[in-house]
Order: structure tokens, then C-alpha cells, then sequence
């Protein structure tokens, strides 16, 4: 590196430059112009090869250490991860944040319950980390800039290495913008030529620190713009004033109902930050046979390539064989054992720093003889001994005793067994504890060697033995103390051999999914790497060294306990206990004991720095090497600057710090030499972090706040070969200018992961090869699991570890400085530095960002989410990417490696399963996930005459159905009315029992024989003549609890020729909600009176009954209990079978109230057509556990007993509320064959019986006798729920066949019904995504994306059923979906509306084909489904068709185009987590709001955040816009076990849910 000038620039060409820069800011010259001409003033003055060396721009070290106040003095929690911080960093965050000040837009704060804000009593916290030093202000690191005044040149790069740079350099300095003209910024420089204006530039671009950005930018309102980009248009995000959280403004809801509510305006609030223009969308296409294609990101066309030429790999300088170097460690050993054993080889410090003991090379050399002997002779017998020379032994020793540690690893090498150094077991369920004994079990361990102290400390079982470990094989537990040891005979000797390929050690490796592995080292392995590092480290006998790192791996087991033997050298080894204590004794131990070299890791000298006010005499002048173990994390370099600025006052000479770079698998891969000749400056790289996500070196980085400063590591190791490979794929050689992963051939590597052939093959033997394909070498190279590069003169340089490579949508991102961006975001206050945890997830075929840090127990709500939105602006700002999902959970919670640090997998695995109990989260899947499948695209319809053709040609059938004929009349189906067929009955027979009501004990309650019910509804008519007044025709509402009096009211209404309504009663727990609902249907369908019994209608007159409703507004209530004597004059015979029988009342789940009109001749051929699909007789019973308000439940309770003559045995549901078991045991007690019941009733029963099965069965309960077991219902087959019902009650004897659905809706109370005869129900699995765009494909069971529908029953006789399509009314195609559309006798007539919508009733009740069979009448289900012709036969022989029903249109939810039913949804939420019990989701103004019912502590409410978004996400293309958390019961459900959504969306926008939690994605 000789004399680096580069040529000057003349004058006339600066003066040219700021004239172009002039046009292009005015807008003379567009950019593409400026860049031209710019390049051509330039192209004279700039050679032209750009070669990798380019991309380095080399600077002094800063030599003077800055007066303090150059610090900003900042609290600190010191632990470990200050290595990640830089004020270069620090600064372009800052001004990242700042950028956005200027749009603000906020984003809305979750809402949390106050039980969840109070999490945990302060005292249960102490911070983690470092207790002593939590309060000491740290000291900030400088940049990595230059400081000098114009100095001489030495700092530029020469013309022909720094090309580029010095191009980058000039641009900085022209686009400086300084207050003057453009160009004074480079000729005011105070030194000559280049290397002035060199050094100006960088005071005015890294130092510019002084100017500490003190006030942080106001993040008051919460800004969150996640994407920035520069030249997004600004007038688009004009922020719209919301009033924050308590007092909502008034808001339009998406039908324009003002709604006014704090948790709507937070929704506006969202919709109003999503509206925001985002990243560009990508290309987006979707190919039209719904295989739905992800987005495939595009390569952006700009994304810098590499344009170097392939690079050659470079070679060490060769291994000196110096004449004297042992044949084997052993051998190095035996020599300083015997010539000199006085010699000290390892001080080991107490807690408070002395020295506790000091291990000679005489007593390490006997006391391994021992071990050895003791191993090999004393475990086991003579004959059978445990362990023979090969096998593998763990070794687990604490922390602070590397002495036993050392004398049992020797001892091990002495009797060539295999020794395995492991972290001590503290619990036994220690964080990856578990994976490590995998890794024992695999080796084939059976013996532990541990210390007296060790083994002490371990847990103990009752009777004193050390249990087995969680994953653990059996141990036998060896304490390796001297005094518990045999002396080995006069003349056994250990034999000491030359290193050879046998394995000297196994180191384990922690993987990136938490795996671990073992590493195997051969015996010749380790004594080349001892002979590298001596070479490269100079080392000499006697020399002492201070060692600060874990002794059992990696550089510290190298360099404290191998390399230090070979050498004779005398350690002083600090463990973490007392660096605990006392940060600065390792910097006190290096003065006492003048130490040449100690071994550290970045967070070491950070606490060093942290600490070192209150110490005077500190001088550091013998070192000649500070070893800097993770020199490979980039964020290194911050603080080994610091550590000079601060030391180099106190003797420390900058060309002491040696950062390495080491792997498990490939050992040191390099390390920095430490050179006498201070004038040689070390590599540094400003590298562009936007190309290194490419994997591109850059050094030109047009945003000068993302850059990535990086250290070299010194130079490849003596006697072996780097090259640098493409991370993934073939192993192919890099060019000069792209990162990739480094490899190394050479000796001193491992060997292989002990037991893993493949992998072994994948990492040990690869073979680099030429872009032409050729190998570049005949031997095999082991990948580091480094990223990087090697830069000019050999310099390796790291930018990352392939671990914490996180590939988001093709760019490449690591986690080190992700988490560096995190924390340089102001104020540190919220989090703990070092406790903060990033990784990625899979979502969607890609991977999704998530960092979880560890809050202060102190920091406020506000505070926390406000700093939440900065990082993941900084992040969005500096890295170009999203986060995902970032999680704050309360102090000491996360999993700790042995050594304090993070457990990463095992925190990502909390993550996953749902149990890290975040205390905040924020999800961000809006901004994030830009690979959904493209919103469809509603083709112009095809004309439904065309759909018509299309189906004939393709040989399809157009979809229709219908139920058998009803056939010839029998005795009683003459009467055209009910109230005739009851006489009949009265008169023919008279005893015969038409119902029994059973009690919640199972007992009679009361029954009704044919003459009881006629002459109680004599009386009931003469009672409504005489004191009601009631003319015929007028409504009656009948208020009855389910049971024997409401259907002799009903009967009596129809003998006064009035028309009854049932109406469900108001719940006497629950007036205020339920008695509003009785009184709007008594107002709407305009009821002359009221019909109730004496307990009701005390109800209805108290006093909470005032406080609810207007009791002076009801119509007259005639109690029943006290009936007249006489009977009316004569009975009402009505005239026209067309006119009213009784109207139908309900609430539709979508929180509709309609009456459905019910003619005389509608309710005759219903009874009918049931009695004929159910072949109900005289002497048949039926089971009915129903509400007897509306429907099919109704006709079932109170009319076909009566048409048809069988008894009912009436249960009513609210009794199995006491007494589950109550509908199965009268099932089985009155030998019912056929029953029916509500999803309700099935669902208390199969959560309530679940566990009983078996007492049932003693009690007697047999059900098979069971032959239709039938759900009344208006929606699809819950499959899941008469499955485990089927499955559950089998061994009752429940033949699964029985179980079946039924299917009726608002128009036609009963379209389907399973029956008696007639095939089984068949059960279909559909594509989900083919749905969503109308469309059915069926697919095999288990597919992906499938989804089973069941039939619906048989259609029942009499009904006509075609599939049209809801828009165009035209009639589709087999196996098409559709809107189920009815003909039939008992469809009803119409609507029953106070105000009387014809348009709507005419629709819903008299439709026409637009094409085909123009004339039939039609009614409008509101249900999609599908019929599809089955291979099975019906009882005429015909082909059987199945009627599938999906789901109702008004409950189908258009997001993105397609149309979603909110049930499957639900299903994947429910599945997310075991603690989800129900789940609900509504769409409100484009966004998906799930609200999902937590059984559990309030701690895992924040869990299920991430997990839901996450499933639908996955499941459903779909991002989910608002999670609520709530308590159980909160869900609505109607009667019929239907959810509410429309009520539960109200409540919600109201804000009446008191959800424990809400989270708003973003």
C-alpha cells in the first residue's frame, strides 16, 4: 500500500460540476443529462477498472483521544449488545426518524384492558445484566470517521485501488449542500489536494456528531409511515386530525350510519394510515384456473449487480515448521511437564479477583496422567471397562474453574478419548439443555467428568442421585479432583503418539433452528491450528495472556487452553462471574501481571469502557495483542474505537487490536496480526447496506444514512486457502465485488458434525467451482458460515453470519443489524440494550421480520408504543424492509444462553406456539406482505342465455332437484286445514297421547291427548272471543315458555280463526336485553294481544320490565292459567285455504327481524311432506329437543304431531343446561327412533357428556335404537360437531348414519330433511380457493386448501330446488355455485312487513329465470350452495341428487374481490392456538376484524395476536386489520347456535365488548 494521491481536480472542472449541479436543481438538465455530462467531466480524473479494491475506502484511525464531552452520557443497563452501537448509526437513525416527523400519521394504540397494563409488582424485577453497572453512564463509541486536519495523504486511497471511492468521496462532497456554492465544500479544505478535502468531507459527513441530535424528533401522536421512500408524493398523506383514544369523533360507518364510538375512530384512524400510498405494487398476475399464484417478487430492474471479475482464492502465507514445534499437544505437555513443572500455566481468580490457584505445568501434566489412568482402569470392570481409548466423554465444567477443566481435558487426550466440553445443566429444563444432550445421545456418551463443585451444585434427586436430564442419555457422573482418584501404578504410562486423524475433541455448535452439533477435530487438526496461531499470533515461551472467554469453545479453548500449552505460556483466566463484579478486571490483570496478550470479546472492552472513570493507574502499554473474538460482527468496530479513544491515553497502541473471525466448523478463519509498524492502517469498508441486501460490495451509497461500517479481520490463516462462494446453490466462486459466504481449505479445520454424513458432505467437503464449472481445487474446503469478502491486500472482511441471514422477498438482510437500527433508536429507556431478540418466521412463502425486545418494568403504555413505531420506522427507513411483528415482553422472560445472552431459537419456538406472553405487540402485515395473490377482477358477466349453451355443449346439466311426489291422499290429508284435522282426531281418538313434556329430571312433566288439546282450545277460543274482542283474522302473540300450553294457545288461536305468533319469552335474568325484542315483534306484527301465562305476565308488568320497555304501550295480556268454562258458540272454519294460518318471527344471524306469512294450505302440505320423509304414524314417538319459536322447530313441536298423529316427547333445551344427559337418556328411555335436535343441544352435549361415556353406559343409555338423529339448522353442516357427536356417543350405540343435517331458511322453513329412507348423507371435499370465486372443484380428501361439505339432508317430497346465479338470475350448470332457489307448497307467501317492502318481498318470494324456464315461480334461499349428481340411487330408483349448502349471501364477505364465508375463517382461527375457544370475524370499512374468545390468563391474550394474523394469512390470502381478545360468552349466539356477527360488530364499534385486548395491524 504505497503512496496513495489521487490526481486533483482542476478548477474549471470543479467550477463545471457546480454549474451542472446548478441546472439540475433549477430543472434545465434532467438527471439523466447531469449524470452524463457529469461522468464525461469526471472520466479524465477516474481510472477505469472497477475492481473489488475499489469498493474499500481506507481511513486513519482516529489517534487523539476527544475530550469527553464528546460523549453524550447516557444511561446505561451495560449488557452485552453495546458492540451494536455506533453514533454514525445512532445519527442516520435519528435523521431517519426525523424524516418522518414531517409526515406524521397516526397510528392507533392498541387498547388493553387495565388488569393486563398492571402486569407484575416492580420488586419481581431486577434488571438483567449487569446489577453494579446498570447506573453508570456509558460512553457512546465514536464513529468510525476520520478526525485529522488534512493530513499528509496516508489516509486516501490510491488512484488505482480506490476508483470508486474516491468518485463517492467527491459526490458526498459536491452533494454536501452546504450554505455557500456547491463546490466550496471540497476547495476549502485545509490540507492539499485530495487528502484535504478527503478529511474535510468526512468531518462533515461521520464526525458531525457534536451537533448531537439532542431533541429527538416528536413522535407525540404516533407516527407510523412504514415504507419510506424519498420521492413518494407528500401531498397525499395530509394527516387527518383524530382526536386520540377517549372521546371519539362522529364517524360514518361504510353505510353511512354515524356511528360514535373511541374504537371506531381508532378503525379510521387505521384505515385512514393504510391508506397511505405504500411501496409500489409489484407486478401482479393471476392465472384464471384459481391455482391462486402468489405475487413472485420481481427483481427490481435497478438492483445493483456485480461487476467485478471472479476472484481468486487467496492463500495464507505457507506454516512455517519451526524445528522445535512439538509432534502432539500431548507431547508439548509431557515436554514442559518434566523440564519445567515450577512453571505456571494457569491462574484461575476468585469472585473478588485474587488468585485463587495457580495450575503449574508440573501438576497439569501429573494430574492428566491420573485422569487418564482413572478414566481407561476404573470405570467399569477389568474385563468390561466403560470407557475405552475412541470413546466420547462430556465434560462439564462451570465457568469459573478452568483448571479442573483443563486437567480433565488433557487427561482425556492423554487416554486418546473423545472429550466433549458442554455447558453445565443448570434445571432440567434449561433453555437447549435439551438439545445438548441429543447431541450426547448421538455421540454415544456415558460418562460425565465434572468438578467436586459441580457436581455439588447439580439438581438431586430424593435419594441423592442426579436425575436424568430432559433429552439426556443415562450418565454415569466422574469427579475428576485429584483426592478422588487412584495413583496410577509405577509402570503405567500413558502412550504418547504423533497427531494423527484420530478425533482430538468434539465441540459443540448451537444451529440456527436451536439443533446443536457436534464438531469432531482431529489430533493433526488441532495441532496445525495451535501452529497457525502461534505463527500468526508470534507467541513465545512464557508469555502470559489474559483470557476473558469461555475456555470450553471456540477462540477461547484455542487460544487459553491449547495454543497456551503448546507454548508454555502462563493464562490468567477471568471468569464471567467476576467480570460480573468487577467489568474492569480483565484491563487490572493485564496490569498486575504486565500480560502481552489477552482475549476479549467486544461487550468486554464496552464494559471496560462503561467502568473505567474511577481508575487512575491503568497502563496497557505491555500489550501487544488485544484478540477481539467477534471481530466478525461488523458492530464490533464501534467498540473496539471506543475502547482505543478511551486507552490510547493509557498506553494502548492502536495497532494492539486484532479482531478474528472463527466458526466452529472451520476453527480461526482469520485474524488481524499485530504489527510493530504503526503506520500501516487497518481496512475499513463504508459499505451501502441497499447493495449489501443484493449482496453487492458498495461503497457509493446515495443515502448516506444506511451504511454498514466495516473492520478487516486481518489475513487468511498461515497454510490455507479462502475463497468466497455463493451462499446459495452451487458452491460457485464470488466475483471481486458480491458477499458471499467464505471458505477455507486447510488442516486445521473440523472434520465433520459428528454422526451427519449429509450435512458433513454439504459443509466439510465442498469444491468451489469457476463460473465455467471447473473445481479450483482438487482438495475440499469447509464452509465458515461467514459472509463476507476479501478485500485489497488479502484483508478479509465480514459482514454478517449465515445464521442471521434473513431472506425477505429476494433481498438479504442480517439480523446483527437490524437489532443495531433497533437499538440507536431514542430513547433506550423502554427496552434493555442486549435483550433484544430478531429473527424470521415463514408467513406466506416468505420470510416476515419479528423482534421481541425485553421492556423496562418501569416505561408507560404510550412510551412503549411509541418507541415500538419509531423502530419500525428505522428499520422501514434504513433497511428498506418491514417488520413484521415486533413484541415487547416484560423484564428476565426471555430464554437465556448459559452465558446470559438470548436464546434465539428457543425464543423464536415461544413465538411460534403462542407462549412468550408478549406485554405489547404490533403487528404490521399491511405494509409487509406484498405477496398476495392479485384482488380479482370482476369479469363483465357472461349473459346467463350463453351460460345456458355453454352448459348443453359441454354435455353439463343445468343444477336442479327435487324431492319425490307427495302422492295419494290418505284419511286424514282431506282437511285442508289443522284446525280440522284436531277435531277429527278429538272425535276418532279420543285417549291417544299427542305430546309428553319432560322435566329437566327426566320425568313426566304433563301430556296432551287428542280430546285434552281440543277441549283446551275450546276454551281458549272462547276466552279470546269474549274478553279479547278479537274479530277473525287478528294476530295473536303467544309468550309461552317452550311447553303444552303454547300449542293449546296456538290451536286455540286458529279455533278463533285468529293468527298466532310465537314469541320467545323474555329471559327473567335478562330483561333489559331480551324483553326490547319481545315487545318489537308484538309492535311489528301488529298483535291485537298478547297470550301468556301467569308467571310471564307478572314479567311483563314489574318493575324491571318499566326500566326496559313502555309496559303502557302493550297491547291487552290475557293470562291462560284461569280459563273460562264454557266453550266459544261455534268454531271458525276459515273460508280460502290461501289466507293466514300464523305468521313466522325471526332474527336472521345477521340481526334481520321477519315475519314470514304462513298460509292455511302452505302449513298442510308441510306437515305432509315431513310425515311422508320421516313415515310418521299414529304409533310412532319423536324425540324433539328444539325451541319451539320458529322454523322447523316450531312446526315440529306444535303441528305435526297433530297432522300426523305420532307422539312427541317435548324437551326443552334450556333444561339440558342443568342436566346434560337429559335428551339421550329420554332418547333411550322412550326406545325413540327418531329425534330431533339443535347444534346447540349436540354441542352441550358433546362438550358436557364428553368425559361421562362411560357412567351413561352403566346408567343404561342405549341409543341404537337411534335410526335419524336430525340437526334442525339454516346454515352449513357443522361437520367437525356431528363427527365427534357420531364418534363420541358410538360406543352408546349411535350408528353413525343416523346423525344428519337439515336445511330450511326464511322462504321455505324446510327444504331438506334426512328422513328414513333414501341413501346415505355423502360428504365432499372442495378446493377453498375455488370458492371464494364462486366456483366448486372438488378435491381429494386432505388436499391442500380443502375443505368437506356435508349433504344436507334428502330434499323433501314436493320441493323443486334449482342453482341460479344471484346476479343474472340465470339457471347454472352441475357442480356450479350458486344461490338455492325453491318451488314448493310450502314455501311461504311472503313477507309480513309493517311497511310493507314489495320490492324485496317480491324478489325473495316470487322470482322468474332471466332465461330457460321463465315461468315456474320461484323463492330466493339467500344460501349459496351446489347440487351435484351422486352414484347412488333414491327409493324410485332415480339417480340421487346431493344439495350441498355453502353459506348465506348476507353473511359472505367480498374482501379483495372474493367472496369469503366467515365460518371458514373462524375454523383456521380456531385451530391457531389450544386456548382460542370461539372466534368470530366481521369486515368493517375493507378491513377483516376477528374477535376471538380467550379460555385462559390474560397474559396469553397478546399471544394469539401474531398467531391469527398469521393463520389467515396463511389459509386465506387475507390480512387481518383488527384482533380482539375477549372474555368467554361475549360472542353472541341465537337459539339455533348461530353467531351474531352483525350484533357482535355493533357491540364492538360501540365499544361494548370490554375486550381484554385490541390489537390494530398495520
Amino acid at each position: 500500500m504505497a503512496d496513495r494521491d489521487a490526481l486533483p481536480l482542476p478548477l474549471e472542472v470543479r467550477a463545471r460540476l457546480a454549474e451542472l449541479e446548478l441546472e439540475l436543481s433549477e430543472g434545465d438538465i434532467t438527471q439523466k443529462g447531469y449524470e452524463k455530462k457529469r461522468s464525461k467531466l469526471l472520466g479524465a480524473y477516474l481510472p477505469h477498472p472497477p475492481g473489488l479494491e475499489a469498493s474499500m475506502a481506507h481511513e486513519r484511525r482516529p489517534l487523539m483521544a476527544p475530550s469527553a464531552s464528546r460523549y453524550h452520557r447516557r444511561r446505561s443497563s451495560g449488557t452485552r449488545d453495546e458492540r451494536y452501537r455506533s453514533d454514525v448509526h445512532t445519527e442516520a437513525v435519528q435523521a431517519a426518524l426525523a424524516k418522518h416527523k414531517e409526515r406524521k400519521m397516526a397510528v392507533p394504540m392498541p387498547s388493553k384492558r387495565r388488569s393486563l397494563v398492571v402486569q407484575t409488582s416492580m420488586d419481581a424485577y431486577t434488571p438483567p445484566g449487569l446489577s453494579p453497572l446498570s447506573y453508570l453512564p456509558p460512553l457512546t463509541d465514536t464513529s468510525s470517521g476520520s478526525e485529522e486536519e488534512g493530513g499528509q495523504g496516508e489516509g486516501t486511497p490510491t488512484s488505482s485501488q480506490g476508483s470508486i471511492s474516491m468518485e463517492h468521496w467527491i459526490t458526498r462532497a459536491i452533494h454536501q449542500g452546504s450554505t455557500t456554492s456547491s463546490s466550496s465544500s471540497s476547495t476549502q479544505s485545509g490540507g492539499s489536494g485530495a487528502a484535504g478535502r478527503l478529511a474535510d468531507v468526512l468531518a462533515q459527513t461521520h464526525v458531525g456528531k457534536s451537533e448531537n441530535h439532542s431533541a429527538p424528533p416528536d413522535v407525540t401522536t404516533y407516527t407510523s409511515e412504514h415504507p419510506v421512500q424519498v420521492e413518494r408524493p407528500q401531498v397525499s398523506t395530509v394527516p387527518r386530525t383524530t382526536p386520540k383514544y377517549g372521546n371519539a369523533e362522529l364517524m360514518e360507518t361504510g353505510d353511512g350510519v354515524p356511528v360514535s364510538s373511541r374504537v371506531s375512530a381508532k378503525i379510521q384512524q387505521l384505515v385512514n394510515t393504510l391508506k397511505q400510498p405504500r411501496r409500489p405494487p409489484l407486478r401482479e398476475f393471476f392465472v384464471d384456473d384459481f391455482e391462486e399464484l402468489l405475487e413472485v417478487q420481481q427483481p427490481d430492474p435497478n438492483q445493483p449487480r456485480p461487476e467485478g471479475s471472479q476472484m481468486v482464492a487467496i492463500r495464507g502465507e505457507p506454516l512455517g515448521v519451526v524445528t522445535n514445534w512439538p509432534p502432539s499437544l500431548e507431547a508439548a505437555l509431557q515436554r514442559w511437564g518434566t523440564i519445567s513443572p515450577k512453571a505456571p500455566c494457569l491462574t484461575t481468580m476468585d469472585t473478588n479477583g485474587k488468585p485463587l490457584y495457580v495450575l503449574t505445568y508440573g501438576k497439569l501434566w501429573s494430574r492428566s496422567i491420573k485422569v487418564a489412568y482413572n478414566i481407561l482402569h476404573k470405570l467399569g470392570t477389568k474385563q468390561e471397562p466403560m470407557v475405552r481409548p475412541g470413546d466420547r466423554v462430556a465434560l462439564v465444567f462451570p465457568n469459573n474453574d478452568p483448571a479442573a477443566f483443563m486437567v480433565a481435558f488433557y487427561g482425556c487426550l492423554l487416554a486418546e478419548v473423545v472429550p466433549v466440553p458442554i455447558e453445565v445443566p443448570l434445571t432440567r429444563k434449561d433453555a437447549g439443555s435439551q438439545q445438548i444432550g441429543f447431541l450426547l445421545g448421538s455421540c454415544g456418551v456415558t460418562v460425565a467428568l465434572t468438578s467436586d463443585a459441580c457436581h455439588k451444585g447439580l439438581p438431586k434427586g430424593p435419594t441423592g442421585e442426579i436425575p436424568q436430564f430432559k433429552g439426556w442419555p443415562k450418565l454415569l457422573w466422574f469427579v475428576t479432583e485429584s483426592k478422588h482418584l487412584s495413583k496410577p501404578p509405577r509402570d503405567w504410562f500413558p502412550h504418547i503418539k504423533d497427531a494423527n486423524n484420530d478425533t482430538a475433541y468434539i465441540e459443540y455448535k448451537t444451529c440456527k433452528d436451536g439443533s446443536v452439533l457436534g464438531v469432531t477435530v482431529t489430533r493433526i487438526a488441532l495441532l496445525t491450528h495451535c501452529q497457525a496461531l502461534t505463527q500468526s499470533c508470534g507467541y513465545t515461551e512464557a508469555e502470559i495472556i489474559v483470557n476473558v472467554l469461555d475456555f470450553k469453545k471456540d477462540v477461547g479453548l484455542w487460544h487459553g487452553i491449547l495454543t497456551s500449552v503448546m507454548n508454555m505460556m502462563h493464562v490468567i483466566s477471568i471468569p464471567y462471574s467476576l467480570m460480573k463484579v468487577n467489568p474492569l478486571s480483565w484491563i487490572q490483570k493485564v496490569c498486575q501481571y504486565k500480560a502481552k496478550v489477552a482475549c476479549v470479546k467486544s461487550r468486554d472492552m464496552h464494559w471496560a469502557l462503561v467502568a473505567h472513570r474511577d481508575q487512575r493507574d491503568v497502563n496497557l502499554s505491555s500489550l501487544r495483542m488485544l484478540v477481539v473474538a467477534d471481530g466478525s460482527n461488523p458492530w464490533s468496530i464501534s467498540s473496539c474505537d471506543a475502547f482505543l479513544n478511551v486507552f490510547q491515553s493509557k498506553g494502548l497502541r492502536p495497532e494492539v487490536i486484532c479482531p478474528c473471525a472463527s466458526s466452529a466448523e472451520a476453527l480461526t478463519v482469520a485474524i488481524r496480526r499485530p504489527t510493530d509498524d504503526s503506520n500501516q492502517p487497518p481496512g475499513r469498508g463504508v459499505l451501502s447496506m441497499q447493495g449489501l441486501s443484493y449482496g453487492v460490495i458498495r461503497v457509493d451509497s446515495e443515502e448516506r444514512l444506511s451504511v454498514l461500517t466495516v473492520q478487516d479481520v486481518g489475513t487468511v490463516m498461515p497454510g490455507a486457502l479462502m475463497c468466497v462462494v455463493k451462499p446459495e446453490g452451487v458452491p460457485q466462486l464470488c466475483r471481486t465485488d458480491e458477499i458471499g459466504e467464505l471458505c477455507v481449505c486447510s488442516i486445521a479445520t473440523g472434520m465433520s458434525y459428528y454422526g451427519l454424513s449429509g450435512m458433513t458432505k454439504n459443509t466439510f467437503e465442498v469444491f468451489p467451482m469457476t463460473s465455467s464449472g471447473a473445481p479450483i481445487s482438487e482438495y475440499p474446503f469447509t464452509r465458515t458460515g461467514l459472509l463476507g469478502f476479501i478485500g485489497p491486500g488479502g484483508l478479509v472482511f465480514v459482514s454478517g453470519k449465515m445464521d442471521g441471514l434473513m431472506v425477505v422477498s429476494g433481498r438479504r438482510h442480517n439480523a446483527d443489524d437490524i437489532v443495531a437500527t433497533a437499538l440507536a433508536v431514542e430513547p433506550m429507556k423502554f427496552v434493555y440494550r442486549g435483550r433484544i431478540a430478531v429473527f424470521s418466521v415463514t408467513v406466506l412463502h416468505d420470510e416476515r421480520i419479528v423482534v421481541v425486545a425485553e421492556q423496562r418494568p418501569d416505561s408507560t403504555e404510550e412510551d412503549s408504543f411509541q418507541w415500538m413505531s419509531r423502530v419500525l420506522q428505522a428499520i422501514d427507513s434504513i433497511h428498506n424492509v418491514g417488520v413484521f411483528c415486533l413484541a415487547l415482553v416484560p423484564a428476565n422472560t426471555l430464554p437465556k444462553t448459559p452465558l446470559g445472552g438470548i436464546h434465539l431459537s428457543e425464543t423464536k419456538q415461544l413465538f411460534l406456539e403462542g407462549s412468550l406472553h408478549p406485554c405489547n405487540v404490533l403487528m404490521c402485515p399491511h405494509t409487509c406482505v406484498t405477496n398476495l395473490p392479485k384482488p380479482r377482477q370482476k369479469q363483465p358477466e357472461i349473459g346467463p342465455a350463453s351460460v345456458m349453451v355453454g352448459n348443453l355443449v359441454s354435455g353439463k346439466r343445468i343444477a336442479q332437484a327435487s324431492g319425490r311426489d307427495l302422492g295419494q291422499i290418505e284419511d286424514n290429508d282431506q282437511f285442508l286445514f289443522l284446525s280440522e284435522v284436531l277435531q277429527w282426531r278429538a272425535q276418532t281418538t279420543p285417549d291417544h297421547v299427542l305430546f309428553t313434556l319432560l322435566s329437566s329430571r327426566g320425568t313426566v312433566l304433563s301430556s296432551l291427548t287428542c280430546l285434552q288439546l281440543h277441549k283446551r282450545a275450546e276454551k281458549i277460543a272462547a276466552m279470546l272471543m269474549e274478553r279479547g274482542h278479537l274479530q277473525d283474522g287478528d294476530h295473536v302473540a303467544l309468550v309461552y315458555p317452550p311447553g303444552i300450553d303454547l300449542i293449546a294457545a296456538f290451536y286455540g288461536c286458529l279455533y278463533a280463526g285468529c293468527v298466532p305468533i310465537t314469541v320467545r319469552p323474555p329471559h327473567p335474568q335478562n330483561i333489559a336485553t331480551t324483553l326490547p325484542t319481545v315487545k318489537m315483534i308484538v309492535e311489528v306484527s301488529r298483535s291485537a294481544c298478547v297470550m301468556t301465562s301467569q308467571v310471564i305476565c307478572k314479567l311483563l308488568k314489574s318493575k324491571e320490565a318499566s326500566a326496559a320497555v313502555d309496559v303502557r304501550s302493550w297491547p291487552p295480556v290475557l293470562d291462560t292459567d284461569d280459563l273460562p268454562k264454557k266453550k266459544p258458540p261455534q268454531l271458525y272454519k276459515p273460508s280460502n285455504p290461501d289466507t293466514l294460518a300464523y305468521l313466522d318471527f325471526s332474527v336472521s344471524t345477521t340481526g334481520m327481524l321477519a315475519g314470514v306469512k304462513m298460509s292455511h294450505t302452505a302449513t298442510s302440505a308441510f306437515c305432509r311432506s315431513i310425515k311422508l320423509q320421516c313415515e310418521l304414524y299414529p304409533s310412532r314417538e319423536v324425540a324433539i329437543c328444539l325451541d319451539p319459536y320458529c322454523g322447523l322447530g316450531f312446526v315440529l313441536w306444535c303441528l305435526c304431531s297433530v297432522y300426523s298423529g305420532h307422539q312427541s316427547i317435548l324437551i326443552p333445551p334450556s333444561e339440558l343446561e342443568v342436566n346434560p344427559a337429559l335428551w339421550l337418556l329420554a332418547v333411550s328411555q322412550f326406545r325413540v327412533r327418531d329425534t330431533f335436535c339443535s347444534y346447540s343441544v349436540m354441542e352441550l352435549c358433546t362438550k358436557g357428556l364428553g368425559l361421562q361415556t362411560e357412567s351413561l353406559k352403566s346408567r343404561g343409555l342405549d341409543l341404537s335404537r337411534v335410526r335419524t338423529c336430525v340437526v334442525v339448522a339454516e346454515e352449513r353442516p357443522r361437520i367437525a360437531l356431528t363427527q365427534s357427536f357420531s364418534k363420541l356417543f358410538k360406543d352408546l350405540g349411535l350408528h353413525p348414519r343416523a346423525v344428519s343435517t337439515s336445511f330450511g331458511c326464511r322462504v321455505n322453513l324446510a327444504i331438506c330433511l334426512q328422513g328414513t329412507s333414501g341413501p346415505d348423507p355423502t360428504t365432499v371435499f372442495v378446493d377453498m380457493r375455488a370458492l371464494r370465486h364462486d366456483r366448486v372443484r372438488l378435491v381429494e380428501r386432505g388436499s391442500p386448501h380443502s375443505l368437506p361439505l356435508m349433504e344436507s339432508g334428502k330434499i323433501l317430497p314436493g320441493v323443486r330446488i334449482i342453482i341460479a346465479n344471484p346476479e343474472t338470475k340465470g339457471p347454472l350448470g352441475d357442480s356450479h355455485l350458486g344461490e338455492i332457489w325453491v318451488h314448493c307448497g310450502h314455501n311461504g307467501s311472503g313477507y309480513f312487513t309493517v311497511y310493507g317492502d314489495e320490492a324485496l318481498q317480491s324478489d325473495h318470494f316470487n322470482s322468474h329465470l332471466s332465461f330457460g324456464d321463465t315461468q315456474t315461480v320461484w323463492a330466493r334461499t339467500g344460501y349459496l350452495g351446489f347440487l351435484r349428481r351422486t352414484e347412488l340411487t333414491d327409493a324410485s330408483g332415480e339417480r340421487h341428487d346431493a344439495l350441498y349448502v355453502v353459506g348465506a349471501l348476507d353473511e359472505a364477505m367480498e374482501l379483495r374481490g372474493m367472496r369469503y364465508h366467515p365460518i371458514d375463517i373462524e375454523t383456521s382461527v380456531i385451530r391457531t392456538h389450544k386456548s382460542i375457544m370461539e372466534c368470530a370475524v366481521f369486515p368493517w370499512t375493507n378491513l377483516l376484524v376477528v374477535v376471538v374468545e380467550l379460555e385462559g390468563s390474560e397474559q396469553e391474550a397478546l399471544d394469539l395476536v401474531p398467531l391469527v394474523t398469521n393463520a389467515v394469512l396463511e389459509e386465506h390470502y387475507l390480512i387481518v386489520g383488527v384482533v380482539v381478545v375477549v372474555d368467554i360468552g361475549v360472542i353472541p349466539i341465537n337459539s339455533r347456535g348461530e353467531k351474531q356477527r352483525m350484533h357482535l360488530r355493533d357491540g364492538f364499534l360501540a365499544d361494548q365488548l370490554d375486550p381484554i385486548y385490541v390489537a390494530y395491524n398495520m
